[in-house]
């Protein structure tokens, strides 16, 4: 079997949401279990570790058949960012390669965005966001010369749930759907 820790986390996430469970379940049992994935680098197929020279790279690893997560690769050139955007589920981040900067957006009382604290997070280290917690956010890679990688699971299909960005200083929403990089996804465990 060409690919056993991903089709072991998958198996594993699958089982965990069998049952339906809250959302504060998910989050912490899912987080353990990409610990554990994102603890060795040496399992994602190189294919989807390839950064593009002007954006990040979102590579879709595995689509839940009934919407239940999905799972990307998240390919960070160098001093690549995102906007200021939400999920509009829950999602966890694993730090596989590299290092990236979690900065929270809290709304303001004049309807802008301002960032909390930034939070580097380093390979092995999973993170959350959630609707009910903190769902907006920027991402960037922590380095100006090299690539970072992270892995990321979403409560749905996330290159299909129509989200938001945002204009910091208004807060204006813009709405979008991200799609993915790669336009096919081989079975990676056969």
């Amino acid at each position: 079997m060409q690919n056993e820790k991903l089709l072991t986390f998958v198996q594993s996430m699958s089982q965990l949401l069998l049952s339906s469970p809250a959302e504060s379940t998910i989050l912490k049992e899912g987080a353990a279990l990409l610990g554990t994935l994102v603890a060795a680098d040496d399992w994602l197929p190189e294919m989807f570790t390839v950064p593009h020279p002007q954006h990040y790279q979102q590579y879709l690893l595995y689509a839940d058949p009934l919407d239940r997560f999905s799972m990307v690769s998240f390919v960070w050139g160098p001093g690549q960012k995102t906007p200021v955007h939400d999920h509009m589920t829950w999602g966890l981040i694993g730090m596989l390669r590299g290092q990236e900067i979690d900065t929270h957006y809290f709304k303001h009382s004049d309807g802008g965005y301002r960032a909390g604290q930034p939070h580097t997070l380093k390979p092995g280290e999973v993170c959350s966001v959630s609707p009910d917690t903190h769902d907006v956010h920027v991402v960037s890679n922590y380095y100006a010369d090299q690539s970072s990688i992270s892995i990321h699971v979403y409560g749905g299909n996330i290159g299909r749930i129509k989200r938001h960005v945002f204009d910091p200083a208004t807060g204006v929403p813009k709405d979008f759907i991200s799609g993915y990089s790669n336009a096919v996804v081989p079975n990676l465990w056969n």
